[in-house]
C-alpha cells in the first residue's frame, strides 16, 4: 500500500496545485473544499457527463476531459502544473468490464494501449484495474495520492456517530456480520454486506451499495437490519475507497435498515455532519467498528452514550 500523503508536507512538487480527477458525486467537491483550506491550489479534470457542475467554482484551474481518455488527462495535469493528483467520484464499474462501452466513449491511444496491455488478463478486479490506472498515470508524469488525505473530517469514527444507538440485536448482527464482511473485503468481492436477525442476507459485488440495500430490503420485511461497510487490509487508498453518503441513509430507510456499520477511518462519509443529521431523522444507528474488529461488548462500550449527543 502507497504511503500516506501528508498535506502539510513540502516534497519535490513544491507549491504545484493538487490535482482533481473528478468522476460524479460529492466527494470531488468536498476534496476540493479540503485541499484549499490548506492553502494549496486545486487543478480540476472533470470527467465529462460526470463531475458536479459546482466543481468548477472551487478549482483555481479546471478542464473537462473523457471519461476513458488516459493520455489527455495527463496533458492537462502537465498543462496545468499538476505533479500530484486525486482519482475521485462515481464512474459505473459495471461499464469497465463491457468492450463496447469502453468504445463509445471514443478513448484516445494511450487509454486503448493501456486496454490491450493491461486489461484483457482473467483479474479484471477493481484494486486491479485501479492500480493499473495509477501506474498509467505515474508513466504520463501525473502520481496519484491518497484520496483521504485532504478529508479527514470525514472519515468514520469509533463508536455511535450519530444520536441513535444500536440495539441488543443489531450490536449481535454486527458482531456476528464483522468477521465475514472481513473476509469478502479481503477477497477483492465486495466491501459491503447487510446481516438480519443472525443471517447474510446480500453481499455486495460489482452491483453496488444502492443495488445491496435494494435486495437486502426485499428479503428483510420486518427491518431493522443491519449494513457492513469497510475496506480491505493493505487498501490502497488512491483510488476506490468505500462512501456512504445521505442518499445511502435515504435508500436504507426506505428498505427498512436500521444499522449501518462502518470501518473506523476506512469510510468516507460524504458531507459527514449531513449524512448524520439524515441518519437522525431516520431513526438509522450509525456505528464505527474498529477495522480489525472488536468484541460485541466493547463495541456496547464504544456506543454508549452516541457519538454526538447520547442515545435517541
Amino acid at each position: 500500500m502507497p504511503e500516506r500523503h501528508d498535506p502539510s508536507s513540502r516534497s519535490h512538487v513544491g507549491d504545484a496545485p493538487i490535482g482533481v480527477i473528478a468522476g460524479g458525486g460529492e466527494l470531488p467537491v468536498i476534496i476540493a473544499r479540503g485541499i484549499r483550506a490548506t492553502g494549496r491550489e486545486v487543478a480540476g479534470i472533470g470527467l465529462r457527463g460526470h463531475f458536479d457542475p459546482v466543481l468548477p467554482d472551487l478549482c483555481d484551474r479546471f478542464a473537462v476531459a473523457g471519461t476513458i481518455k488516459l493520455g489527455q488527462w495527463c496533458r492537462l495535469a502537465r498543462r496545468m502544473g499538476v505533479r500530484e493528483a486525486i482519482m475521485v467520484g462515481r464512474v459505473s464499474k459495471l461499464r469497465m468490464h463491457d468492450p463496447i462501452a469502453i468504445l463509445r466513449e471514443l478513448p484516445d491511444f494511450r487509454a486503448i494501449r493501456f486496454w490491450y496491455r493491461r486489461m484483457r488478463g482473467p483479474d479484471r478486479r477493481s484494486s486491479v484495474l485501479l492500480a493499473a490506472v495509477a501506474d498509467e498515470l505515474l508513466d504520463g508524469g501525473v502520481r496519484l495520492i491518497d484520496s483521504t488525505t485532504y478529508i479527514p473530517d470525514q472519515m468514520a469514527t469509533e463508536g455511535s456517530m450519530g444520536r441513535i444507538a444500536p440495539t441488543a440485536r443489531q450490536l449481535d448482527d454486527v458482531d456476528m456480520g464483522w468477521p465475514i464482511l472481513r473476509q469478502v473485503a479481503q477477497m477483492d468481492v465486495g466491501q459491503t454486506i447487510a446481516v438480519r436477525a443472525g443471517d447474510v442476507v446480500a453481499v455486495e459485488a460489482a452491483e453496488g451499495t444502492d443495488r445491496v440495500i435494494e435486495r437486502a430490503g426485499s428479503l428483510s420485511r420486518l427491518g431493522g437490519w443491519c449494513l457492513l461497510k469497510t475496506a480491505r487490509d493493505g487498501h490502497d487508498n488512491r483510488s476506490d475507497v468505500p462512501t456512504v453518503g445521505v442518499a445511502t441513509i435515504e435508500n436504507l430507510a426506505k428498505a427498512g435498515g436500521g444499522c449501518l456499520a462502518l470501518g473506523v477511518g476506512r469510510v468516507i462519509l460524504v458531507d459527514k455532519p449531513a449524512v448524520l443529521a439524515a441518519a437522525d431523522r431516520a431513526k438509522i444507528a450509525v456505528v464505527g467498528v474498529p477495522a480489525e474488529g472488536v468484541s460485541r461488548e466493547r463495541l456496547a462500550e464504544l456506543c454508549v452514550g452516541g457519538g454526538r449527543g447520547g442515545r435517541s
